[in-house]
């Protein structure tokens, strides 16, 4: 049945409940119905087109529209729509785990499918905790993880969280999820002022396993490059000093890649680019560009031994992990990466957006500037010189009543964030080139400009 774009809209004002959005909002026809997609592009009911700034959630690498990834899916569809990974197996998870494993670093050689981000750190977490029990370390329970990260919402994976917003509703939450601070270079309160930073950072960690007790700690969970907060990006040295503190105390290290993997920075897996030897991935997002839910764990060899012996299980699974379906698009994905070398094309590209963004630093409004690949952040403040933020109210009213709908208005999606202090993000498909980047610069130039207009009038 072919709607209108006003009576999908009703429909949806009186039946969808959107993720991390108004329930009920007072106008129908501000609801965005997105139905078609192309490259970099998204077209809404009523034919408007858009740049998508942010490839869905982080999520589109290969780009919208690819027929090869459909086509892959329905061909599997019809063969074996679906089976289970309890105690059988099929062809193409099996193909694509011994993909993934020839693609990961180190002796990553394992791959535990979920079918999303969040499952895949809530997995990670109780492999972690099962590993180490294995051992004869049933206390080893906690798990360190930074402040203003974001690593999912169900339960484990949001005691993970460090957003006080999102898990202050539902506290107590699981027991052992631990903060520390972050890689945030322009807000460090250990070296923000001084000429390079000392990886207090990274040291923060091992106070923390000091602090809980070392024989308690299970696992760290790290992000290549933070997503929440802005795209922090680590310094130099970071992840091996993290790597020396996890070693020195017996923790795993997770290097959770729900955003960063499949080229997001310009690499397979984000570890890569950073000089990250991590114990497990957590993946999801662009394993598929998108196009079917899937995620995962990758397991090193050391942290699969325990679960070697004769007797010995995982005590866990998901029913839709694995799906058959998901893996061949996930296949077809990674043809796509093959053939079209997307992850060269963003490390040939990223100085390029990199320079785009820049241009925008004449603006008072735009205090920092970070990012790596196709995965930058524009942080906004109410005084450059002094590096001073925006009040709440201040805040809310730029980025929700201002900033969003003027940047949705003038044809660009992307994010308007304040889970910390204020942002705009920016991940665009990964086929995005010159023409994108100056699109994206000019629209927030524009929208940047009126909306501190308005809020100073």
């Amino acid at each position: 049945m072919s709607r209108s774009a006003s009576e999908l809209q009703e429909l949806s004002a009186r039946h969808t409940w959107g993720h991390f959005s108004q329930l009920a909002p007072s106008d129908p026809s501000e609801i965005a119905v997105i139905d078609r997609g192309e490259g970099c592009y998204v077209w809404d009911a009523n034919g408007k087109r858009y740049l998508d700034g942010l490839a869905g959630l982080y999520t589109v690498n290969a780009g919208h529209g690819r027929s090869s990834i459909a086509a892959a899916m329905a061909e599997q569809a019809e063969a074996l729509a679906y089976f289970p990974l309890w105690s059988y197996t099929h062809p193409v998870a099996i193909e694509l785990a011994a993909r993934l494993a020839s693609l990961a670093p180190g002796d990553l050689n394992r791959a535990f499918f979920t079918t999303g981000g969040g499952e895949a750190v809530e997995s990670a977490w109780k492999l972690a905790r099962q590993y180490h029990a294995a051992r004869g370390e049933p206390n080893r329970y906690k798990a360190i993880a930074r402040q203003t990260a974001y690593h999912g919402t169900t339960m484990g994976a949001l005691s993970l969280t460090g957003v006080a917003e999102i898990r202050g509703l539902f506290e107590p939450l699981v027991p052992g999820g631990i903060h520390v601070e972050n890689t945030n270079r322009y807000r460090c309160a250990f070296c923000a002022s001084g000429p390079a930073c000392t990886l207090q950072c990274a040291d923060d960690i091992e106070r923390a396993i000091l602090r809980e007790g070392a024989d308690t700690v299970a696992a760290v969970f790290l992000e290549p490059v933070q997503n929440s907060g802005g795209c922090f990006t680590p310094p130099p040295g970071y992840f091996q000093r993290v790597r020396e503190i996890c070693d020195r105390y017996g923790v795993l290290l997770v290097s959770d890649e729900v955003i960063c993997a499949f080229g997001r920075l310009g690499a397979y897996f984000g570890a890569e680019r950073v000089g990250s030897e991590p114990d497990m991935i957590t993946m999801a997002k662009g394993l598929t560009s998108g196009y079917a839910p899937l995620g995962g764990v990758m397991v090193s060899d050391r942290v699969a031994e325990p679960f070697l012996e004769e007797g010995s299980m995982f005590m866990h699974g998901i029913t839709f992990g694995g799906h058959p379906v998901s893996c061949a698009a996930a296949m077809a994905n990674l043809d796509l990466f093959e053939a079209e070398d997307l992850n060269g094309r963003v490390r040939s590209h990223e100085d390029e957006f990199r320079a785009a963004l820049d241009t925008l630093t004449d603006l008072p409004v735009v205090g920092d500037v970070r990012g790596m690949g196709y995965f930058y952040a524009i942080e906004l403040v109410k005084d450059r010189d002094t590096r001073e933020t925006f009040s709440a109210a201040e805040g809310e009213r730029l980025l929700r009543k201002l900033l969003s709908p003027r940047l949705f208005e003038l044809g660009l999606i992307c994010r308007a964030d304040d889970r910390g202090d204020p942002v705009l993000q920016l991940s665009p498909a990964l086929v995005a080139g010159t023409d994108e980047f100056d699109l994206i610069a000019d629209v927030i130039r524009t929208a940047l400009t009126e909306s501190m207009g308005a809020l100073s009038a």
